[in-house]
């Protein structure tokens, strides 16, 4: 029995490298760092992270997550049936058409699966090539897809919460009034892999009880399968890393709803429609209500008159290693008030060698930053502010 298992886990595991949502979410990330770099170099002349940055978040936290939800999917034996898995995967690739990131998150390509085979097996429809897979899932309401997805809304959150704050990009826009303003970006991609249970010839049941959610199959087989989470997020009323962390928590609350209320499903199949229905509703609220909570705050990243307020710190950069934060003001230079970021570098010119900084932090209490300057140091502490719109109003776009 342990060796027909871990022969399963290996053949399940090898399966994620055939499998297309993989290598397709690779190049995404890709195309959103170079596009995010592109941005950034006409905004502000140097980007902030390089643009392999969203590539190197697509796995590690996402690898974590979807351990420890293999875990409980396959000790908690919740099946479905392998149409969803092509169905998962066929509208990964079909909202990511769309070009909007969040769309391929697991609320909207679950979810869609969830509704599809319910349509396909009131309608009888047949699906080309996988015809096999399709006639299997009967005239069935598969409660267990909705308990995937209330799990999954868990995870999303988790990685909202523990990375979408993480180097999140600043940006130049246009108010109301015509001014240079600031705002902050994050456009992320995670790949999460789950191994699943569905119907097959390997694994037989250890347990009476075991899966909970049966396919009414005897036995099954594990695939582990590449889920594409996707989160994007526009601030400029907060600070990036409040607003994006408050947006996980309800992330998190909201799937933690839902993966209560799927377990009904167990029982009454049908309630599974109606929670599926939930999870699309709330979630989608969710993010439109953060959008018009942030449209009706001022902006936080504008021009002030007692001092320079940071948009942006290159990493490795003398800022960076001096602890300066995004949102933090520059009230003096070497002891020179500073009004905007000329007068910043013509005080630190007084002293090549040193750097004297007076910050507001967010709170508006002050505090003093030094450090010695080297030969070789980024010329510009490698700080970003919103430009003086004279001098840089081409820049915005």
């Amino acid at each position: 029995m342990v060796e027909t298992w871990l022969v399963e886990l290996l053949k399940g595991t090898g399966k994620l490298f055939l499998h297309p949502v993989l290598y397709y979410l690779v190049f995404l990330a890709g195309i959103l760092g170079v596009m995010r770099v592109k941005r950034e170099r006409k905004n502000f002349h140097i980007r902030a992270q390089d643009a392999y940055y969203e590539l190197r978040q697509l796995f590690p936290l996402g690898l974590l997550c979807g351990l420890v939800l293999s875990i409980i999917v396959v000790a908690a034996g919740i099946a479905v049936p392998f149409a969803a898995i092509l169905l998962i995967a066929g509208f990964t690739f079909l909202w990511s058409l769309t070009t909007n990131v969040r769309l391929i998150s697991p609320v909207y390509t679950v979810g869609a699966a969830f509704f599809t085979m319910i349509l396909i097996a009131e309608n009888n429809w047949t699906i080309p090539l996988f015809s096999k897979a399709f006639h299997s899932i009967g005239d069935k309401v598969y409660p267990s897809v909705v308990v995937i997805l209330g799990l999954l809304l868990i995870a999303e959150g988790v990685l909202i919460l523990k990375n979408g704050s993480k180097g999140t990009s600043p940006k130049l826009a246009k108010s109301k009034r015509g001014q240079s303003v600031g705002v902050h970006e994050v456009k992320r991609l995670w790949m999460m892999p789950l191994f699943m249970l569905i119907p097959g010839d390997a694994l037989q049941l250890p347990f009476d009880w075991w899966p909970v959610f049966h396919l009414g199959a005897n036995e099954y087989t594990l695939i582990l399968v590449p889920f594409a989470i996707g989160f994007n997020q526009q601030i400029k009323g907060m600070l990036p890393n409040e607003a994006i962390q408050l947006h996980g928590r309800q992330v998190i609350m909201l799937g933690v709803f839902i993966s209560i209320l799927s377990v009904a499903g167990y029982w009454y199949p049908l309630v599974s429609i109606v929670i599926a229905a939930l999870a699309v509703i709330g979630r989608e609220s969710l993010t439109l209500m953060a959008s018009l909570k942030d449209e009706n705050r001022p902006f936080y990243f504008s021009k002030k008159n007692h001092g320079l307020m940071i948009i942006g710190i290159i990493p490795e950069s003398p800022a960076s290693k001096m602890g300066l934060q995004v949102g933090e003001i520059i009230a003096k230079a070497n002891g020179v008030l500073v009004r905007d970021e000329n007068s910043l570098y013509e005080a630190l010119e007084k002293n090549r060698a040193h750097c004297k900084l007076d910050v507001l932090d967010k709170n508006g209490e002050i505090r003093f930053v030094q450090r010695a300057l080297y030969e070789g140091d980024h010329h510009e502490l490698g700080i970003l502010f919103v430009p003086d719109e004279r001098k840089y109003d081409k820049k915005i776009g």
